[in-house]
């Protein structure tokens, strides 16, 4: 059974808009499942860059094993409250020498407009790969997600199809926190942190799942016209937000 964050997690969590908690999200046997579905998600992805897998659950049943799993929603709900929804998933592989930079950014900033707010919006990123500074890793700006949303640019040059913005002001890049997670264990942010993950430089590959689940107390714009075919799961809990959620 996996450990739930403690209270004095849940406030640093608050406080700052991560955790990480140093500890596997699954039995071995479990992650192993989950490690050889992502591997055949990648020899199987077409014409689709590595870093390109998002909503593989869309299309893959067996995904709804570890998103709906009580061991990620034990912790989930201590983050968010006991009413919660599967917003989104995405397998993020970056390739050894070849994978890119992610632009800082605010996950929020991509979904404007999309919700009524963007508080109790919580993502667990898995370490489907042990992930260092060396290869990759992702950094988050602690506090950050307590400013509301930043100013952002169109990337010049862009080679991303997924993050085509990011923050036109410079980051202190001496404040970031780095997280260098073994395979396996996991990390928590905000929605609204300022983060982002330099290109994998080195030898080894560098993949993450994320997961990411709001408070269905919150409420979906469904006339967005990025809501109006995207998919939305009941996980735990009421629909206090009247959201157009898929029970399982």
């Amino acid at each position: 059974m996996t450990q739930i964050p403690s209270p004095q997690e849940v406030s640093f969590f608050k406080e700052n808009g991560y955790l990480l908690p140093g500890r596997p999200l699954f039995s071995d046997d479990k992650f192993n499942r989950l490690f050889n579905i992502f591997e055949e998600h990648l020899q199987n992805r077409g014409e689709l860059q590595p870093d390109e897998l998002d909503v593989p659950h869309h299309k893959d049943d067996r995904l709804f094993e570890f998103l709906l799993a009580d061991e990620v929603l034990d912790v989930v709900e201590k983050i968010i409250g006991p009413n919660i929804g599967l917003w989104s998933s995405h397998f993020i592989c970056k390739e050894p020498r070849t994978g890119k930079n992610t632009p800082w950014h605010e996950d929020s900033a991509y979904w404007k407009g999309r919700f009524d707010k963007f508080d109790n919006i919580v993502t667990i990123w898995l370490a489907i790969d042990q992930a260092t500074k060396a290869n990759g890793c992702m950094g988050v700006l602690p506090g950050s997600h307590q400013n509301g949303f930043s100013e952002y640019q169109e990337i010049a040059n862009n080679q991303h199809k997924i993050f085509n913005i990011e923050i036109k002001d410079k980051i202190a890049k001496d404040k970031i926190v780095w997280f260098e997670l073994q395979k396996g264990n996991y990390s928590l942010h905000d929605s609204r942190i300022i983060h982002g993950a330099n290109a994998n430089n080195s030898d080894t590959r560098r993949t993450g799942y994320t997961m990411r689940y709001f408070s269905t107390d919150l409420s979906l714009n469904r006339t967005h016209p990025n809501n109006i075919h995207h998919r939305i799961y009941h996980c735990r809990g009421g629909n206090n937000g009247n959201n157009p959620l898929i029970y399982l």
